[in-house]
């Protein structure tokens, strides 16, 4: 009788653990996603404050022609415009992400001296759909690289041992794994902003590979936050696919801390 009446008492004890475990869970979930849903809203209206201190005072007739969809695209063809003068006065290569068009161009001084042909693209809302006079002003100014992450080297590397003498050596051509195996990065930009390239030919083990281990990563930033009751930073993207060739030019062609003009 005793046993039983032990086993009877630990029984509604841990069920009231349990309840307790899942009502903390349910909340905690609860609380990520308000959390989350902040964060775009939050970046946006950091963009748009940025841009409210630079920009000059409008009139209600300013507003009509800011909606006229004319005067939209020569607003954005204008930031364009200015993003590509600036970045024409760099002595480097850099790339522009023409959207419109379809094309990844490498640049220099204002010429284009390789294109690729972009086969699908993917946008954050913020930028798709954020106001044009805003996220204009956004793309008015050159992205800049910060740092990168690659499923391929930056430059391939060959390691040989040293001729006894000039009759010994041997010229040896570089492997370029890059041809067989995945090519996709990210370039973090300083100004919060992300940019994903991936190859356009299908590997879908690696690709979600890759995929996971970013989401992984942003999750975590994100909790580091939450839990120090902080809304997460959220970084509104670009996701472009060009052919695997195309995707490693662009990505050893570029310095580590090159620049991105983009047109939309």
């Amino acid at each position: 009788m005793t046993m039983k009446t032990e086993m009877t008492d630990k029984q509604p004890g841990k069920a009231k653990v349990l309840l307790i475990l899942a009502i903390l869970i349910v909340a905690f979930l609860a609380y990520y996603s308000v959390m989350s849903v902040m964060s775009p809203g939050r970046t946006l209206e950091k963009i748009r404050k940025e841009y409210e201190a630079i920009q000059e005072e409008k009139s209600d007739a300013d507003e009509k022609i800011f909606s006229d969809s004319t005067y939209q695209a020569k607003l954005k063809e204008k930031a364009f415009l200015q993003s590509r003068i600036a970045l024409a006065e760099s002595d480097s290569i850099y790339l522009t992400i023409n959207i419109a068009d379809s094309t990844a161009n490498l640049e220099i001084f204002g010429v284009v001296v390789h294109s690729a042909t972009i086969e699908d693209l993917q946008m954050s809302k913020i930028l798709r759909k954020g106001s044009d006079y805003v996220i204009s002003y956004l793309f008015s100014s050159p992205f800049t690289i910060s740092s990168s992450v690659s499923t391929i080297r930056k430059d391939p590397v060959n390691v040989q041992i040293a001729p006894k003498d000039t009759s010994e050596w041997k010229p040896d051509v570089v492997p370029d794994t890059s041809l067989i195996e995945n090519v996709n990065y990210i370039y973090n930009m300083t100004n919060g902003t992300r940019i994903y390239i991936y190859q356009a030919e299908e590997d879908n083990k690696n690709t979600f590979r890759f995929d996971l281990n970013d989401r992984i990563s942003t999750t975590v930033s994100n909790l580091k936050s939450i839990v120090r009751f902080k809304v997460p930073e959220y970084h509104p993207y670009i996701k472009i696919r060009v052919p695997r060739a195309e995707a490693k030019i662009i990505y050893r062609a570029l310095p580590r801390n090159g620049q991105i003009g983009i047109y939309r």
